[in-house]
């Protein structure tokens, strides 16, 4: 029985306002480490991700990482999903600025020869990722092959757009028009990172005017080629 002279105490529930505020300190936690991871991906690889070299990057231990993730495994995942919203957001999203049909397809080439540039020195998670797991299964390939494979369709369905819109021939095949624009970046990653070529840019650019003026319809073709150019 309680003592009615000393009677017992209570711990307060936690309010509903502490809650949420210990669920987004723990969202803005997550995110740090997945920024960091990311940083870190970029330089070693997702291979050389680890929740041990992570903890070492921000200064958080790797309890304090793992309680995040729960395994490698999941952290190498998040990050191949934070890179695709990134590219997604900077690549595609701001091409959709653009009228549909030749000017979107090159300003979705244009924004991303901006974000191969800006990679010469890091590397690119999804060409970096593809060497690393083309001859493995499981989770973590299957998150990076799809991500690759939404941008390609989405590189495909702006080239049917253009084909829709009369820029560039209906006859053609739009699965290998993207396949040869993708080719320009691969080329140009290739040639700038390894290589070191500076006019690997310049060369990269001249190609995907080369395919638009080949893959041309009709009636732009008789007109000037240039015309299919977004002028800056």
């Amino acid at each position: 029985m309680t003592d009615p002279k000393h009677p017992r105490k209570t711990t307060p529930a936690p309010s509903a306002e502490t809650g949420r505020r210990v669920l987004i300190k723990g969202q803005q936690t997550k995110t740090v480490i997945i920024d960091a991871a990311l940083g870190l991906a970029s330089q070693i690889g997702l291979e050389g991700l680890s929740i041990g070299a992570v903890a070492e990057v921000t200064g958080m231990s790797k309890s304090g990482v793992f309680a995040h993730f729960g395994s490698r495994e999941e952290l190498q995942i998040s990050v191949i999903r934070e890179y695709h919203d990134r590219f997604e957001a900077e690549v595609f999203y701001a091409a959709m600025q653009q009228p549909r049909g030749v000017p979107r397809l090159q300003a979705l080439f244009d924004n991303w020869m901006v974000q191969t540039s800006a990679e010469i020195d890091s590397g690119c998670i999804y060409i970096s990722g593809a060497v690393e797991f083309d001859d493995r299964t499981g989770p973590v390939r299957d998150a990076l092959a799809r991500s690759v494979a939404t941008w390609q369709t989405a590189l495909r369905r702006a080239v049917e757009l253009a084909q829709i819109e009369g820029q560039l021939s209906r006859a053609s095949d739009a699965h290998q028009i993207a396949f040869e624009i993708h080719g320009l970046i691969l080329a140009l990653h290739y040639e700038a990172r390894f290589l070191r070529d500076p006019s690997a840019s310049e060369r990269a650019r001249r190609g995907f005017l080369h395919i638009l003026d080949r893959y041309a319809s009709n009636a732009q073709a008789a007109s000037d080629p240039q015309d299919l150019v977004v002028k800056p």
